[in-house]
C-alpha cells in the first residue's frame, strides 16, 4: 500500500512540475528557516553546559538597597571567603574567588602576546571541569603556577612543549607553566579566559597586582563561584547566606542593605538582567523571539502547501471519486494524502539542508555565533525526522482531511462543486501570512529606528579622532610628561591624558559622597573617575558652568567637576564654589559639564565626578590631529608608544567603533529580524504567485470571454488582483495593532527610546500592498494578454 502511495506521490509531482517547484521551493525555505532558528536556539540553552557541573555551579550575588531601589550587583568582599567556608563550607563543594577578567601581557623571551585572563582560585579548574592536555587541575595550588589554554600554548611556544617554562605577567611577576587547557568554547561565560593565574599570589602581591585586605569587608570588588554538594540544595544555600555581609558591615553598608544569594549558571546567560531586586530575564527573550519567529515561518509555508493543493482540488476530485467508488475508504485516502506531503517534506528537508549548509557561514558573521552543522549527531538526526514528519503532517492535514471528504457520486456525474465558501479557508490563511509578514516588517524597522535614536544622542564629548590605550605595566605612566610632549611635538597629536575608566565606560563608583542639603537617610551613588589636567581638552568636554582643570593652579588637586546628572542629583543650584565631601576629602566644585554618554546609550547618563588622579592610571586618552591621516598619527602613536614601554605589544581603540559596539546586540536583533521578515515575505509571495497562476488557469475562459466583449488589459489586470489586495489589506488592518503593541513592549525594555511614528506602519502597509501587487502582477497581465481564440477555440 505505501509503495502505491509513493508512486502516485511521484507521479504528481511529474505532473505538476510548477506547482511542486512552489510547494518544495516555500517548504525548503521555511525548513531552512526553522533549522537555522533551532541550532541558535540550541547554542543559546546550551550556553555553560560545557561544564560537568553545570547544575550546580552559582554565582555569589549580592542585592543593595539605594533610596528606595534595590539594585544587584556581582561583586563580592573578599573576607567572604574564608567566611562561607569557615561556616557552610560543608555545603559546598568549591568555593573559588575571581578577580575582573582583562587583557594582559604574557611575555616569554622576545615574544610578547596580549590575552585575556585572570587570578583564579586553586579550586577553579575542577569546577569548571577544564580538560586538560598536558599537566592537572591542581596546577594553580600555590603561588608560583600557572594554567594556559591551548592557544596560549600554541602562540608563546609553537610545537614546544610548555610544561614548567616560565611565563613574565605585565612584566611584574613570573610564573611557571603547570598545565595546558583545552580552548574553552564561545558558549561559555569563560570563553576568554585564555589564562589562569594563582589566586593565592593575587592576595598577597602587592598594589600592583590590586591586591585587597582580606578582612576589609567594605571593599566589594571581586567575584564569587560556588558550586554546592549534590544534595545541599541551591535555594536552601542562597538562604543560609543571605546576611553575611549585612552581619559584618560596617555603617555606610547597613544603610544599603546588602542580601547575598546564588544565581545559579543555568540563569547566567538567559537570564541575566535584574530590575528593583527581580531577576526579569534577559537573552532568553530572544530566544522566544526567534523561536516564534521560526515557527510562524514555517507555518507560512505550511499555509503555502495547504493553499496550493485544496486550490486544485478540482483536478483531483475525480482521482478521489473513483477510488471512493472502487471501496477505498476515506482513512486511506487521507493516508495517500498524508503520504504525498510527507515524501514532498523529505525532498524539501533535503533542499533546506542544503540551504542550511550553505548559509551557516553568513548566518554566523550575522548572529556573532560560531555554529557547527551537528552531522555526527545522532540526536539531532533524530529531532530532524521528527521534524520532517510534524511538517508534512501539519502541511498536509487540511489537504487530507478536505480532499478525502469529496462524494463520489457527485463528482463521476460531472456536478463536482467546491462550494460557495470553499476558498474561506485559503483566504484566512493567506491573511494569516501576511499578517506576519508584516508585523515582521513593523518590527525590523522599529528595531532600527531604535539603533539610530540612541546613535543620534548628544554623547556630551566628540567621539571622532579619540582613541585610548589601555595599560597594563606602569611605564606610560612613569613618563608621562615625556611621553605627552613627544606627541604633542610629532603633530600628529594634538591632546594627550590618563584616566582609570575608558571614555565608554564607568569602572569605578563610590557612595561615600557628602553634599550641602543632602538628606541624611539617603545612599549616595556615584560613578567616580580619576583624570589627568589634560582630559577635558582630550575628550572634548562641554562645559555649562565653571571651567576645567588647570596644570597651573595647585588647589585644583582639590577640585571637582560635576557631570549635569550629578548636580540633578544633588540639587544643586549654583553647583561652582560648592564644597563636596569624597571619602575624607572636601573637594570644591570648579566646573560643570555636560552629561557624557559613557554607559549604556539606552540608560540615562550615571551622575559622576571627575577629579584629578595621583596614583598609576588605567587608560591613556589620545586626540588625533584632524590634519594628519589617522593612519599616520597611530603609526606615530606606535612608535612613541614603544619607546617608553618597548615590552608592551600595542594596541589602542578607536572611541566611535568602541561605542558602536554598544549597538551589537540591537545590530544583530535587527538583521536577524530584517532576514527573517524578508524570508517570511519570500514564502509568502511565492504562495501568491502560485495561487494567482492557478486562478488565471481556472478563468482563462472567463478572461478570453470579457476580452471578446472589449474589456482591456487594465479591467482584466484588476480583475485578476483586486481579491489578492483585499486578502492583503485585512492581514494590514490586523497586523498594524499587534505590531504597535507588540514592539511597544519591546521599546520599554529601554528607559530611553524611540517612538513608533505613524510613517513606519504606513511603509509596512505600502511595502505589503506593493510586493503583492508586483507578485501576482505578473500572471494576471500574463492572462490579460493571451489570445482569447486559445481559450474559447473549445467552446
Amino acid at each position: 500500500m505505501f509503495k502505491n502511495y509513493l508512486t502516485i506521490a511521484i507521479r504528481n509531482l511529474r505532473k505538476n512540475k510548477a506547482h511542486s517547484f512552489i510547494n518544495i521551493a516555500g517548504l525548503s525555505v521555511g525548513m531552512a528557516v526553522a533549522l537555522l532558528i533551532g541550532l541558535w536556539i540550541y547554542d543559546e540553552i546550551s550556553y555553560d553546559k560545557y561544564h560537568a557541573n553545570y547544575n550546580r555551579i552559582a554565582g555569589v550575588m549580592q542585592q543593595v538597597t539605594i533610596n528606595g531601589r534595590v539594585h544587584t550587583v556581582g561583586d563580592i568582599p573578599l573576607p567572604l571567603d574564608a567566611e562561607l567556608r569557615k561556616s557552610y563550607g560543608k555545603d559546598f563543594e568549591h568555593i573559588v574567588m575571581t578577580a575582573f577578567t582583562g587583557n594582559h601581557i604574557l611575555t616569554v623571551g622576545e615574544k610578547k602576546i596580549s590575552y585575556a585572563g585572570n587570578f583564579v582560585g586553586s579550586e577553579g579548574p575542577d569546577m569548571l571541569s577544564l580538560h586538560m592536555l598536558r599537566g592537572t587541575r591542581s596546577g594553580l595550588v600555590g603561588p608560583s603556577g600557572m594554567l594556559i589554554s591551548t592557544s596560549v600554548a600554541k602562540a608563546l611556544f609553537g610545537d614546544e612543549d610548555p610544561m614548567d617554562k616560565v611565563i613574565s605577567l605585565d612584566n611584574k611577576a613570573s610564573f611557571k607553566v603547570s598545565g595546558v587547557y583545552e580552548d574553552l568554547p564561545d558558549n561559555t561565560t569563560f570563553h576568554d579566559m585564555a589564562f589562569m593565574a594563582p589566586w593565592d599570589f593575587f592576595v598577597a602581591a602587592s598594589a600592583d597586582f590590586n591586591g585587597r585586605n582580606p578582612t576589609d569587608w567594605n571593599d566589594a570588588s571581586l567575584f564569587m563561584y560556588v558550586q554546592v554538594r549534590e544534595h545541599a540544595g541551591m535555594q536552601r544555600l542562597s538562604a543560609k547566606i543571605k546576611n553575611m555581609i549585612l552581619d559584618h558591615a560596617g555603617p555606610g553598608q547597613v544603610k544599603l542593605k546588602p542580601q547575598l544569594f546564588l544565581q545559579p549558571m543555568s540563569r547566567w546567560h538567559l537570564y541575566s538582567e535584574f530590575k528593583d531586586g527581580v531577576n526579569t530575564g534577559g537573552a532568553i527573550r530572544y530566544v522566544w523571539l526567534f523561536g516564534i519567529i521560526g515557527g510562524f515561518v514555517l507555518l507560512l509555508a505550511c499555509i503555502n502547501f495547504m493553499n496550493l493543493s485544496t486550490a486544485r482540488s478540482e483536478k483531483r476530485a475525480k482521482e478521489v471519486g473513483i477510488r471512493k467508488s472502487i471501496g477505498s475508504l476515506r482513512g486511506q485516502l487521507i493516508g495517500q494524502f498524508f503520504t504525498e506531503s510527507i515524501f514532498m517534506a523529505t525532498l524539501a528537508f533535503a533542499f533546506a539542508l542544503l540551504l542550511v549548509w550553505l548559509s551557516l557561514p553568513f548566518f554566523n558573521e550575522v548572529a556573532d555565533k560560531k555554529i557547527l552543522f551537528p552531522w555526527s549527531n545522532i540526536l539531532f538526526w533524530a529531532l530532524t525526522l521528527a521534524f520532517v514528519l510534524f511538517t508534512g503532517v501539519v502541511a498536509g492535514s487540511y489537504p487530507a482531511l478536505y480532499l478525502s471528504a469529496f462524494r463520489p457520486v457527485k463528482v463521476l456525474k460531472g456536478r463536482f462543486n467546491a462550494g460557495r465558501w470553499a476558498a474561506l479557508p485559503r483566504q484566512v490563511l493567506v491573511v494569516l501570512q501576511f499578517t506576519v509578514s508584516v508585523v515582521l516588517i513593523i518590527g525590523t524597522m522599529v528595531v532600527f529606528r531604535q539603533i539610530e535614536f540612541a546613535k543620534d544622542r548628544p554623547v556630551g564629548y566628540t567621539r571622532d579622532g579619540l582613541v585610548y590605550i589601555e595599560t597594563s605595566t606602569s611605564d606610560l605612566h612613569d613618563h608621562f610628561s615625556a611621553f605627552r610632549a613627544d606627541l604633542l611635538k610629532s603633530g600628529a597629536i594634538t591632546e594627550v591624558a590618563e584616566s582609570n575608566s575608558p571614555t565608554t565606560g564607568v569602572n569605578y563608583n563610590r557612595g561615600d559622597v557628602t553634599w550641602p542639603g543632602k538628606d541624611p537617610s539617603m545612599s549616595a551613588d556615584f560613578g567616580n573617575i580619576a583624570v589627568s589636567t589634560a582630559y577635558g581638552k582630550t575628550v572634548g568636554w562641554q562645559f555649562t558652568a565653571g571651567r576645567d582643570f588647570s596644570p597651573q593652579l595647585r588647589t585644583d588637586s582639590a577640585g571637582l567637576v560635576l557631570n549635569e546628572a550629578a548636580v540633578k542629583y544633588m540639587g544643586l543650584k549654583d553647583p561652582v564654589g560648592q564644597i563636596i565631601r569624597v571619602g575624607k576629602f572636601d573637594l570644591t566644585v570648579i566646573g560643570v559639564v555636560k552629561d557624557m554618554v559613557m554607559g549604556s546609550p539606552y540608560e540615562p547618563v550615571k551622575q559622576t565626578l571627575f577629579r584629578l588622579g595621583h596614583g598609576a592610571f588605567d587608560y591613556v586618552d589620545v586626540r588625533i590631529n584632524p590634519a594628519v591621516s589617522t593612519h599616520e598619527a597611530i603609526r606615530t602613536l606606535e612608535a612613541v608608544c614603544k619607546t617608553y614601554s618597548p615590552a608592551v605589544p600595542f594596541a589602542c581603540k578607536f572611541v566611535d567603533e568602541e561605542y558602536a559596539r554598544k549597538f551589537s546586540n540591537e545590530h544583530r536583533v535587527g538583521r536577524l529580524a530584517g532576514l527573517f521578515a524578508a524570508l517570511a515575505i519570500f514564502i509568502s509571495c511565492l504562495g501568491l504567485f502560485g495561487m494567482a497562476s492557478f486562478m488565471a488557469e481556472q478563468r482563462v475562459k472567463e478572461i478570453g470571454i470579457r476580452k471578446v466583449m472589449g474589456a482591456s488589459v487594465v479591467n482584466l489586470w484588476a480583475l485578476l488582483s483586486k481579491d489578492f489586495l483585499l486578502m492583503v489589506a485585512i492581514s494590514i488592518v490586523i497586523a498594524l495593532p499587534l505590531g504597535y503593541n507588540f514592539m511597544g513592549n519591546w521599546l520599554m525594555h529601554y528607559p530611553y527610546h524611540a517612538t513608533m511614528p505613524w510613517w513606519v506602519f504606513a511603509w509596512a502597509a505600502a511595502g505589503a500592498l506593493l510586493i503583492t501587487l508586483l507578485t501576482v502582477s505578473y500572471q494576471g497581465i500574463k492572462a490579460a494578454m493571451m489570445n482569447p481564440v486559445r481559450a474559447l477555440r473549445t467552446e
